[in-house]
């Protein structure tokens, strides 16, 4: 299949996503009725996201043609792909990354998130039945010719194992982090609003720690985050939030909380459900020159990654900032 002909498909996937299509809209459902973090909102968001930033097909030709990727592909490989299931469809990008290559993929879907991309996929080979023989969805990964795996640092050991010595690229733990000026409009501290609590904040691009000045002033911070006062509705969000409250109530520890999000102060860049984490700094060069970038995905703040597109991420901002095109484009 010829590049242009790739292109227009995910053109065409892109529309979908889009539309109002009785079948897309009872498959969202369905996620968000089996997985209680697939809220409808955030399903809707993911998937604008995913067709604005990735299935644009201006970006999608300026993409392959930076890789000079070929007119007509040749068969590839199998690529073996495990997705994750920490958010809406967060395996798209190495299904679009294969699918572009012109390699053929054998998918294990995440438990957790296995209606939204089997439908899309199910979509594409209704509509362009030739897809059978290079898209696969399958619950074991053998005899693939490389593989790219996302999970835990506990998984990861597992797919290193497995996969070990083939071709692959194996993911890990990763979260991302702000840094901010004190200086922040009600505006930007909204947009970083947007960057910590999407997705209940379970995705790796989302902020979970943050840095600022000493003597800075956490009230303008909390009132943005009001805006997902909502959460409290939500059981198992409810949960999580009384939980990681009662361990500062009991061990006498400092906290801040607007009521549905607590702040405490915390050198790990992870935090749990219903808690962020600041530090302070001094300087802002030695901070940034002494951040572990081994666990971080992206640095919000003004300069860097701007307020309010951690979740927006493009084509070129690649997982742990493995160039995934390039990985499976060098295969042979």
């Amino acid at each position: 299949m010829k590049i242009q002909q790739r292109i227009e498909i995910l053109k065409q996937l892109g529309e979908y996503i889009g539309s109002d299509e009785s079948g897309w809209a009872a498959a969202k459902h369905r996620a968000s009725t089996i997985n209680a973090w697939f809220l409808p909102e955030f399903i809707d968001l993911a998937a604008n996201n995913i067709r604005e930033q990735f299935l644009n097909e201006d970006l999608l030709r300026h993409w392959a043609a930076e890789y000079q990727l070929p007119e007509e592909t040749p068969a590839g490989k199998e690529i073996g792909i495990v997705m994750a299931g920490n958010i809406p469809m967060v395996g798209f990008h190495d299904f679009l990354c294969a699918f572009v290559s012109g390699h053929r993929q054998k998918i294990k879907m995440s438990e957790k998130d296995n209606i939204l991309m089997t439908h899309l996929i199910e979509w594409m080979q209704q509509k362009w039945p030739e897809l059978n023989e290079s898209i696969t969805i399958s619950s074991l990964l053998k005899n693939c010719g490389a593989y790219i795996a996302t999970g835990s640092n506990n998984s990861a050991r597992y797919f290193e194992q497995y996969f070990g010595k083939y071709p692959h690229i194996i993911r890990r733990n990763r979260t991302s982090v702000a840094i901010l000026n004190g200086d922040e409009t009600p505006e930007m501290l909204s947009l970083l609003a947007d960057d910590m609590q999407q997705f209940f904040g379970l995705g790796c691009r989302n902020v979970t720690q943050f840095f600022v000045p000493e003597q800075y002033d956490f009230v303008p911070l909390l009132t943005a985050l009001k805006k997902y006062d909502y959460f409290m509705d939500l059981h198992k969000y409810k949960h999580n939030y009384d939980y990681n409250l009662a361990i500062p109530l009991m061990n006498n520890k400092f906290y801040m909380t607007n009521g549905s999000v607590l702040l405490i102060e915390s050198p790990s860049p992870f935090s749990p459900i219903g808690q962020i984490h600041y530090q302070y700094y001094s300087d802002k060069d030695k901070l940034t020159a002494g951040l572990n970038t081994e666990h971080i995905q992206t640095i919000v703040g003004k300069g860097l990654t701007p307020f309010g597109t951690a979740q927006k991420p493009s084509l070129t901002d690649y997982a742990d900032s493995v160039d995934t095109l390039q990985f499976l484009t060098l295969l042979k």
